[in-house]
């Protein structure tokens, strides 16, 4: 806790230290009002340094308006960071720093920083002092995106990387505070999700020229592989034939720097083996990989895997198997592979198949398919023990082709002439839930 003391008129706030010692700061010839806020303040940085907690914006604005007096006090005991007369840094140079001495990323990672660090200089500029860009300039920065029409999976990939730089600022004290903190976009949900059936998979690899786009296709929609990085990786060493433990070592460059998703074993699922036979069939001898080599150098860059290079002869292939092209097109094979898995068998084991997690899963990509839908209308209906009889004369049929249970007409104009041992029902509950409460069912877009 901070005190106030008054030595006849001049104001001095004691605190503790984390330390343990107890420790002034005169203010001078303050009313009482001001002694106390400050002893506030005071408090707050304390908190924070007890707690390891970063300085919050309003705390952080506060200490920039201090006299540098003032400051000095708090940072002498180290409440604050030592100001510095040193000439402001350049955000141009301070991005172009930190982008180039993260050694943890991916060169594609730095690619897409790149494109964040463009839309920075082009906005503020390229001499623009860090320490002048306030919390307003940031939600300019958004706005201005929004203005100019970039989609919100973009906007929001930018403001990550704003923030990353800002916070890194924070933590070299250059900044007091991150303006990007705060700033957020929201993104919906990918709409652009496509289920493959079986039968169009087929269609599909029958199209294809060679056997390489044949197990391309297969890996991608059976056997649940990114495409082209693990597709591409797959090396013949790396399946175990065996006819009832077959399995499949798939390395995975997307994940490789997280502990322990450099790779994971796949089945080698009944569907993908007569593919991976034929493969193997034809390939040349003395192949390492799966897929020709002149495809694994084409897509493999010096910022990593692309797919550009795959995209259009699949758009063909698919355009020649009577087909058209779907939103992100190998990425909703992989996404039908693992809709159909999770069907058949437990959510952990399809995850660890697949490389994702459930939560990732069910955001984007498990689907609705056509086929689960008829499996739950055909589901046979019951009433209480007994199954629901199914014969015509049971049923009446609704205007809409449905059916249900029959009410003689008579217990339903005149209840009286009723069979005592009926009960009699609303007419409004004849045609939808109890209560006479109609049920409207919505419309499904699959």
């Amino acid at each position: 806790m901070a005190s106030v003391s008054n030595d006849g008129g001049r104001r001095r706030v004691q605190f503790t230290h984390p330390d343990g010692r107890r420790l002034p700061i005169r203010l001078g010839k303050v009313c009482q009002r001001t002694a106390k806020a400050f002893a506030t303040r005071v408090e707050q940085l304390l908190a924070c340094m007890r707690l390891k907690q970063p300085i919050d914006a309003d705390l952080a604005s506060w200490i920039t308006e201090l006299e540098a007096k003032t400051a000095d006090k708090l940072a002498r005991y180290g409440l604050i960071p030592t100001r510095t007369n040193s000439e402001p840094t350049a955000l141009a140079a301070f991005m172009s720093r930190y982008v180039d001495g993260r050694h943890d990323v991916k060169p594609a990672t730095k690619e897409i920083w790149r494109q964040g660090q463009n839309g920075l200089i082009a906005f503020f500029g390229s001499e623009q002092p860090m320490d002048a860009v306030t919390e307003g300039d940031a939600e300019e920065y958004k706005q201005r995106m929004i203005q100019d029409g970039l989609a919100m999976a973009t906007i929001r990939k930018r403001l990550y990387f704003a923030g990353l730089v800002f916070r890194a600022a924070m933590k070299h004290r250059l900044i007091p505070a991150n303006p990007f903190a705060d700033v957020r976009v929201q993104v919906p949900p990918p709409g652009r999700k496509h289920f493959i059936t079986t039968e169009e998979t087929e269609r599909l690899i029958d199209a294809c020229p060679n056997e390489n786009w044949r197990a391309i296709i297969a890996l991608s929609r059976y056997g649940g592989m990114r495409c082209p990085s693990e597709v591409l990786s797959l090396k013949w060493s790396d399946i175990d034939w065996s006819p009832t433990h077959g399995v499949m070592q798939v390395h995975s460059p997307k994940t490789e720097h997280h502990a322990g998703k450099g790779s994971r074993i796949v089945p080698l699922f009944g569907l993908l083996r007569p593919h991976l036979e034929c493969a193997f069939e034809a390939a040349p001898e003395g192949s390492v990989y799966v897929i020709a080599e002149s495809f694994r150098k084409a897509a493999l860059g010096k910022s990593g895997w692309r797919n550009s290079n795959l995209r259009t002869p699949f758009a063909r292939i698919i355009k020649r198997a009577g087909m058209t092209p779907w939103p992100r097109l190998f990425h909703n094979l992989r996404s039908s592979r693992e809709t159909e898995l999770m069907a058949n068998h437990p959510p952990h084991d399809v995850c660890s198949w697949i490389g994702n997690s459930l939560a990732i899963a069910q955001r984007h990509y498990l689907q609705v398919t056509q086929a689960s839908i008829a499996q739950a209308v055909a589901e046979p209906a019951y009433i209480g023990d007994q199954k629901a009889a199914q014969n015509p004369a049971q049923h009446l049929r609704a205007p809409g082709g449905t059916e249900r249970n029959s009410v003689p007409v008579a217990s339903r104009q005149n209840p009286e002439n009723a069979d005592r041992s009926e009960p009699v029902r609303h007419p409004a509950a004849l045609q939808s839930g109890g209560h006479g409460i109609r049920t409207h069912t919505p419309s499904l877009d699959i």
